[in-house]
């Protein structure tokens, strides 16, 4: 039985989560405290109902859930199943907005204080999001983005090769949380000093060809490409399943994107296993 648990910040999406996965054809669980999946998961390995895949979500709500997260993991795997981490996170910007516009209060912090709840449950999950298989920044995130890198994991089509994730972002909205690599894009020349280039996108052509009528944008993406060809294969061969390459710039609009746009054009040269996103495109 391959067995899923999503993990992460409240308020980063783990019901969304859990929801994908179900219509996945996952069997799914919510809130169930970490000392039960081991007997959660054999009572349903000995079902008359088939069940193959089965989601559970967790969360610092749970009884003990610090505290037996990580035997009930070890347990599963001893037993013979097949299990993953999902870790959802977000910034603290977003997570602040999400709970403001739900008008709950944070688990962690019933006093009002939400950002206070935050940063004490980040660092209370420092340990469980370092030892995840997979970390997805969900800032910024449509239900429909959220979905596509899900399906991107777990559809047992792809599931066998590397994925690989480019996602912009601007600095000024911070960096991007879950990348495994990070290209820092701002000695570019910046479109948003051209007047007519300001209010438009890296996705527009304009400002695309004005990225890459210098040479020196060419160039740093032919080193990139160099730098994945012996980067990946090393990747697969210690098993790592995703990669997450994070591209930023000041504002995540212009050259980032641009630049993130034409390196997936690249990648999928060699790879159908590619996701090309922009973080900060909720502030175009």
């Amino acid at each position: 039985m391959e067995i899923v648990i999503i993990t992460g910040m409240s308020g980063a999406g783990k019901s969304s989560a859990l929801n994908i996965l179900e219509d996945m054809g996952f069997y799914s669980m919510d809130n169930l405290p970490p000392m039960l999946i081991m007997s959660f998961a054999e009572l349903t390995s000995r079902s008359e109902i088939v069940i193959e895949k089965l989601a559970v979500g967790l969360d610092i709500r749970g009884v003990g859930f610090l505290e037996n997260l990580n035997k009930a993991i070890d347990d599963l795997k001893k037993a013979g199943f097949d299990v993953s981490v999902l870790f959802l996170d977000s910034s603290n910007e977003e997570l602040v907005k999400r709970y403001k516009e739900l008008r709950r209060p944070h688990p962690m912090e019933k006093q009002g204080n939400i950002l206070n709840g935050i940063e004490r449950e980040r660092q209370a999950l420092t340990d469980i999001r370092r030892s995840s298989d997979y970390i997805i920044d969900t800032s910024g995130y449509k239900l429909a983005d959220l979905k596509q890198r899900i399906t991107q994991i777990f559809d047992g089509s792809v599931k066998e090769d590397l994925i690989i994730s480019v996602v912009s972002f601007g600095y000024k909205n911070g960096i991007l949380l879950d990348a495994d690599l990070v290209l820092d894009v701002r000695f570019l020349p910046n479109p948003f000093y051209i007047d007519e280039l300001k209010e438009k996108t890296g996705k527009d052509s304009e400002v695309f060809e004005y990225v890459f009528s210098y040479d020196v944008s060419t160039n740093f993406l032919d080193e990139v490409i160099k730098l994945l060809e012996f980067t990946v294969p090393h990747y697969k061969k210690e098993g790592k399943m995703n990669l997450i390459i994070g591209i930023g710039c000041t504002g995540g609009k212009h050259r980032s994107v641009a630049i993130a746009e034409e390196l997936g054009r690249r990648i999928k040269k060699i790879s159908n296993n590619i996701f090309v996103s922009h973080r900060d495109e909720r502030y175009w």
